[in-house]
């Protein structure tokens, strides 16, 4: 029998994390469809960034409340999964408690109690997350743009991580009364929370043992292969979307080099129009902007997948808080949902994209969105994980200004007035110093 458990434990393990790593690998290629950019300069400055950023939670903690509680759930969850390897050796060898032998009765139980503790203060968390999800009424979390599954996914997280904590602590509790000699001060909240384990016979107590302990294994690689369909997938992506993340000035954008050159060009008379490029400068790009992910860079997709949906960035952007129809939060998740449709795509038909008639733009962000925003930068200032959403923004406003030519009047009339008289406002230039007459 003992037999047989390790063979299905071998099988699960090899299936769950298989199906992890495929999971990965098309994560991968997704992100790869988006324009190269290369995030590879200053690395000290990037690594010190993604250690405090995403290792030391520090923008979570901006809103003290939330920060904690989620520094609970985040350190408790991590280190209560190093406990993951000695499941994995006992799953496969048939031993029960292997790191004991290992580490020695005393670190042993100060490590499970460690683990306890983590635990309880994850169970505390989650349960409050829930409650100010669903009942407490913060507004960023109950706006109709998480309706439906994003508000179904945050919910089912949750409720995986309670479910996993509770498994964890049977399983304790039933080891401390089945051999309370051996467990003595191991599980000081496990021991507590189930007294009535103590009326239980032997087997009964080995057999919600190794319940829970299956519970807690197979709950593992069900929530590791959950995390592709959800948007915790920032458990993972958080890291190297902090490490590849902008370090230019906040409100610094990008300048297009073939503008440059015809800008050059156009003050050169003698420059020669037709001239190949000097070796190393890009050519004219075949679209100015982005009309669909296909024209974003790999790190904005990236950012797509790192989105917490936590909804810091659209509380602040004053473009919503006036009622504008634009929510930067609501941006990476559009970017997302069309980047996961393109991946389908790619699954459907082999590897090769088949034009579904679909775009970013239009299809998924409007105009109006686009429009609305005031390029403030506070979604950028506010973001946990350093996304970016106006550059996106940015992105696809530039192919309408330069590809389709369709700037609100407004900003139409500004350009003419800039090409015209050199100066936004429209009189001549030999008028410009009028004013200083009076």
């Amino acid at each position: 029998m003992q037999y047989i458990d390790n063979v299905i434990f071998v099988i699960l393990l090899i299936a769950g994390f298989g199906l992890f790593g495929k999971s990965l690998k098309e994560l991968y290629r997704n992100i790869k469809l988006g324009r190269e950019i290369d995030r590879t300069d200053r690395k000290a400055e990037r690594w010190a960034i993604m250690t405090r950023v995403a290792l030391g939670q520090s923008k979570m903690v901006k809103r003290p409340i939330a920060g904690i509680l989620h520094i609970f759930v985040y350190v408790g969850f991590v280190i209560i999964n190093i406990e993951l390897l000695e499941i994995i050796i006992d799953g496969i060898f048939g031993t029960h408690r292997f790191l004991q032998g290992i580490l020695g009765d005393s670190f042993y139980s100060f490590f499970t109690s460690t683990l306890e503790v983590l635990a309880a203060l994850v169970v505390f968390a989650v349960v409050i997350f829930f409650i100010r999800r669903n009942f407490y009424g913060v507004k960023r979390l109950t706006m109709k743009e998480l309706f439906g599954w994003p508000k179904k996914d945050a919910n089912w997280i949750l409720i995986i991580e309670f479910a996993l904590m509770v498994a964890f602590f049977t399983m304790n509790g039933a080891d401390h009364y089945a051999d309370s000699t051996r467990f003595a001060s191991n599980f000081p909240i496990s021991e507590h929370l189930f007294p009535f384990f103590g009326n239980f016979s032997l087997e009964t107590l080995h057999v919600i043992e190794k319940s829970a302990w299956w519970f807690h294994f197979v709950g593992i690689l069900f929530f590791m292969n959950y995390l592709y369909y959800s948007k915790h997938l920032h458990i993972i992506f958080a890291f190297p979307n902090t490490w590849f993340s902008n370090l230019e000035k906040k409100g610094k954008f990008n300048n297009l080099d073939s503008v440059t050159k015809e800008i050059k060009l156009m003050m050169d008379p003698n420059a020669d129009p037709y001239a190949a490029p000097p070796e190393g400068e890009a050519e004219a790009p075949s679209k100015f902007g982005a009309e669909d992910i296909f024209d974003l860079n790999q790190h904005q997709l990236l950012s797509a997948y790192s989105c917490t949906e936590c909804g810091r960035c659209t509380s602040v952007c004053p473009a919503n808080i006036t009622g504008k129809k634009l929510s930067p939060r609501l941006i990476m998740m559009k970017t997302r949902d069309r980047l996961e449709e393109v991946g389908k795509n790619l699954n459907k038909n082999g590897g090769k994209f088949v034009d579904d008639g679909k775009k970013l733009l239009n299809d998924y962000i409007t105009k109006e969105e686009l429009w609305a925003c005031t390029t403030c930068n506070a979604c950028v200032e506010a973001c946990p994980v350093l996304i970016d959403p106006l550059s996106i923004i940015f992105e696809m406003r530039r192919f309408l200004v330069m590809e389709q030519s369709a700037a609100p009047q407004e900003l139409n009339l500004m350009m003419t007035n800039v090409e015209n008289n050199a100066a936004p406002w429209q009189y001549n230039q030999a008028d410009r110093l009028n004013w200083t007459n009076d």
